[in-house]
């Protein structure tokens, strides 16, 4: 039997970067690889799995032939033409926010949902956030021998969070701000210093350097971010919890990549640390990072650029009958994007092709 076709959809942005490389690190699954992305990227050539491919310009007929089409690209780009590749005959494995909620299309983390991925009446399988995902694999194993009944989350996320754009902010604004060492000492002294020094709009609503800013995402009812919103609805898609019990605070952090995650979690039954460590090594994904006498947690700088969900400072709450304090981190570009993506499309091959 052949191997299947792939395309990658928005395969010149950040997201799609790292995805050419995870696909070109891992098992030799797929026949032809095509890269498609908007007219202004089509003749580039770029590398994947060891060979120069020409960016095609994403039109209907790049689809034709195609068994797997991977989307990376902004939510009014997929709403138009996920539907086109499906229709054509591609399984679509969309990463924005298009079709997470709708009840036709399988919103998967293969650690947690992977039968979800075979139901897909319209030839869709959405995958969650970057903020989600970054606890789901933890999550989703303690769920799964506990009974997971409420979540608050507060998340610390990098400004990759927001694109090309975001990053290069941080970058610029470090730069503007080096060396000066009265900055951060008055109020307003920061936001003024970067007015002075970069003249670009800022993809962030207040300085990130020097700062941590509490809002990710758009103005939604009643003072809701739209990514705090996101990560209530699709946990509880997810894992299969209707009525799941969600309150998020998004924080913007001044990290380059990796989100980090405060989670209070109750359960259904008593919860002991010694058994969260043991299901959470269990895990395939998860590394547990959990040794604060040493100095042993997860942070970002250290996790950065790998694959797994890394957790800490596991303990039992105080004044909270059944439940776990912890600390997480995944890198979402990785995980948190890509990966996530990658590991589906396995899974469809694997169980399909």
């Amino acid at each position: 039997m052949s191997k299947p076709t792939l395309a990658l959809v928005g395969a010149t942005g950040a997201v799609g970067t790292v995805m050419r490389e995870i696909i070109s690190s891992r098992a030799d699954i797929y026949g032809e690889i095509r890269l498609v992305a908007s007219a202004r990227s089509a003749g580039k050539v770029l590398p994947v799995r060891g060979e120069d491919v020409v960016v095609q310009a994403l039109a209907p007929e790049v689809f034709d032939g195609v068994d797997i089409a991977i989307f990376d690209v902004p939510d009014e780009v997929s709403a138009d033409w996920v539907p086109i590749a499906a229709a054509r005959g591609a399984i679509a494995i969309d990463k924005s926010g298009t079709f997470r909620m709708n009840p036709q299309v399988p919103l998967v983390v293969p650690e947690v949902n992977p039968d979800d991925a075979r139901t897909r009446p319209l030839g869709i399988v959405s995958t969650p956030n970057c903020t989600t995902l970054s606890m789901m694999a933890a999550m989703g194993a303690l769920h799964a021998e506990y009974g997971l009944r409420e979540l608050v989350v507060a998340s610390y996320q990098a400004v990759s969070g927001a694109g090309v754009a975001g990053s290069a902010r941080l970058y610029d604004e470090i730069e503007a701000l080096a060396g000066d060492r009265t900055i951060g000492q008055t109020a307003g002294d920061v936001r003024k210093a970067l007015q002075n020094k970069l003249a670009e709009e800022s993809p962030f609503p207040a300085p990130v350097a020097f700062n941590v800013v509490p809002w990710a995402g758009s103005l939604k009812e009643d003072g809701w971010a739209s990514e705090e919103l996101k990560l209530r609805n699709e946990s509880r898609k997810i894992l299969g919890i209707p009525d799941l019990k969600v309150s998020a605070t998004c924080v913007r952090v001044p990290v380059i990549t990796t989100h980090s995650l405060a989670v209070h979690a109750t359960f259904a039954g008593e919860v002991t640390v010694a058994d969260a460590h043991r299901i959470l090594n269990a895990a395939p994904t998860v590394v547990v990072m959990d040794d604060p006498a040493n100095g042993v947690y997860p942070t970002p700088a250290d996790v950065v650029g790998t694959d797994p969900t890394y957790v800490g400072r596991v303990r039992q709450a105080i004044d909270f009958p059944n439940t776990l304090d912890l600390f997480v981190c995944g890198d979402n570009l990785r995980k948190g994007a890509a990966l996530n993506a990658a590991e589906i499309a396995e899974l469809i091959v694997a169980t399909e092709f």
